[in-house]
């Protein structure tokens, strides 16, 4: 291997030149410009927080998609790419396309028409306030620390590319998200998300492209991945599954109960981060259409992202090692290698637009559930519009702040993407839970709500202290997410069933529209022309979101 191949961390200054910069400029003032054109249009808090429901489903969608390809999804998968190999596209193909689609046929219409503002608001109409407040707090502390892995990878660029100290670059990188998010709310959120999903392409596909024509082709990557690390294994999905003898180090039940069902269904379904793009559609369909529509580029993501992480896997051999560079840094790695400048400078925007995207997700998603679950909902209730609009701009400065703090957590892990599954499994698994048996069984009671809840997250991190401990083997740290959320997911339930049988359910006259089976009679029909169209059937575009992801499996099994 050539030298200039084994890079360490502190040899990732990338030569850009004026160009490079010119670009950057250019991007830097077209988001900052958006969120003063969309401040023009924040009249209310619902304005602020919702975007007012008025955004048509093609908008929601490529939002819905771009506040997920955040850091985790471009660093951390390639990380996992290298790490794991093909095995990484599981993430995709069985953790993210059928959640999504069930997201949109089915528990959309529940979240839209029930007019709720956030996840925990549902949760409060559904069970209780105590459910509520505890999901609020959950959520809150999640997307602070998902908003600080966010602000860690760009810093993370920033500093690769300036050559800034990291603590120099997160604060940049910071601000630059929070003059935008708190100028235009939700609306400069989504519409910077909407542009930060093409420019995102326009970096990443020239790396693919590049890297690909530098090892051989597909065919040079896979010969020289079989005398990687990783060797065959790498090359396949489900081979060794049945053993757990694969690079994942996980069993098939674990990729399909773990993550296929508890861990994806719980982020996609459940996560507000995401589903605060629905809820700004402009009706029932359109909120239905939203993961529907961001399901199909999402199958084709890894293209962008895992095939990279094979690239660098062969090009660099000491990636992961005590004395080489972290997993993390496979894609700036391959763009400091690969591209010439000016295509460099696009590449290095598309890297920063995936990092602002993620973190403008997770703030819009704190400071709404701050400001309406928590603070209007249990701390000063009945205020003036104005009043929570206001808060609404300072709990983003608030969750800024908080995720500088959380970047300085995130730069401790080499596989971020290790770091966030954890995470899921914290937080997102249990609450799937709750959530799943109290939609579809109406006698689930309030308190059953509250205290499936409370335990499932206490097991979640129970497990993970005892794999952490040594008391329980789960092989690596991936495959134990996988089994903790599992774990979450099932003491939730029992729990959840437990407390239901010894205590009072709500009357059904206070559940219709919140539970399977219960319609609300008094919601109008909020259909616009062209939605009975067969290529605006949720159904129909969820099948085919199905099958084409099902499909994509059949080179790599």
């Amino acid at each position: 291997m050539a030298p200039h191949l084994a890079l360490a961390a502190p040899d990732l200054r990338l030569d850009v030149n004026l160009l490079d910069y010119l670009i950057l400029a250019v991007y830097f003032l077209t988001v900052l410009g958006i969120g003063f054109v969309a401040r023009r249009t924040i009249k209310t808090s619902l304005d602020f927080f919702l975007s007012g429901r008025s955004l048509p489903a093609w908008i929601t969608g490529l939002a819905f998609l771009s506040a997920n390809l955040g850091a985790t999804e471009i660093l951390g998968m390639a990380a996992n790419g290298v790490q794991y190999g093909v095995a990484t596209v599981h993430y995709y193909w069985i953790g993210a396309v059928p959640a999504m689609v069930f997201l949109g046929v089915v528990m959309m219409p529940f979240y839209y028409r029930s007019k709720v503002h956030s996840v925990p608001d549902f949760l409060r109409r559904r069970f209780n306030g105590q459910t509520q407040l505890l999901n609020a707090i959950t959520f809150a502390v999640a997307q602070i620390l998902i908003a600080g892995i966010n602000l860690y990878a760009l810093a993370l660029v920033m500093g690769a590319l300036l050559g800034w100290p990291l603590m120099l670059s997160i604060v940049v990188s910071a601000a630059i998200v929070l003059a935008y998010v708190v100028l235009g709310g939700l609306s400069s959120a989504i519409y910077n998300e909407v542009m930060q999903f093409f420019v995102i392409l326009a970096g990443l596909i020239p790396v693919t492209v590049l890297g690909l024509i530098k090892v051989g082709g597909f065919s040079g990557l896979t010969e020289k991945v079989r005398q990687s690390a990783i060797g065959e294994g790498g090359l396949h999905a489900w081979a060794g599954t049945a053993s757990g003898d694969n690079p994942l180090g996980a069993h098939w039940i674990g990729i399909v109960l773990g993550l296929g069902f508890v861990l994806s269904f719980g982020y996609w379904t459940t996560n507000f981060a995401e589903v605060q793009r629905g809820l700004s559609a402009r009706n029932t369909n359109a909120a239905r259409l939203t993961p529907i529509v961001a399901a199909y580029p999402k199958i084709f993501i890894p293209f962008v992202t895992v095939i990279p992480g094979l690239v660098a896997l062969v090009l660099f051999s000491d990636l992961g090692k005590p004395d080489g560079p972290q997993y993390n840094y496979a894609i700036p790695l391959l763009m400091g290698d690969l591209l010439p400048n000016g295509v460099l400078g696009v590449a290095v925007t598309g890297l920063l637009a995936s990092f602002m995207a993620g973190m403008a997700a997770n703030i819009s998603g704190f400071n709404t559930v701050f400001t309406y679950d928590i603070w209007r909902s249990h701390v000063r209730k009945d205020r003036p519009d104005d009043y929570y609009l206001r808060l609404g701009r300072w709990a983003t400065v608030g969750g800024v702040v908080l995720g500088i703090g959380t970047a300085l957590i995130a730069a401790g892990f080499s596989n971020i993407m290790n770091y966030l599954q954890t995470l899921f499994s914290f937080f997102n698994a249990p609450l799937f839970a709750t959530f799943i048996i109290g939609l579809f069984w109406r006698r689930m009671t309030p308190w059953a709500g509250f205290w499936g809840l409370l335990t499932g997250t206490l097991a979640a991190f129970a497990s993970y202290i005892l794999y952490k401990a040594d008391v329980i083997d789960f092989g690596t740290e991936l495959n134990a997410t996988f089994w903790g959320a599992g774990i979450a997911f099932v003491v939730d339930a029992v729990v959840s069933v437990a407390v239901t049988l010894a205590t009072t359910p709500k009357p059904e006259s206070e559940l219709r529209g919140l539970v399977w089976g219960l319609t609300d009679t008094t919601l109008a029909d909020d259909s616009v022309k062209g939605d009975k169209s067969w290529y605006r059937s949720p159904l129909v575009l969820g099948a085919g979101a199905l099958i084409l992801s099902a499909a994509m499996y059949i080179p790599f099994i």
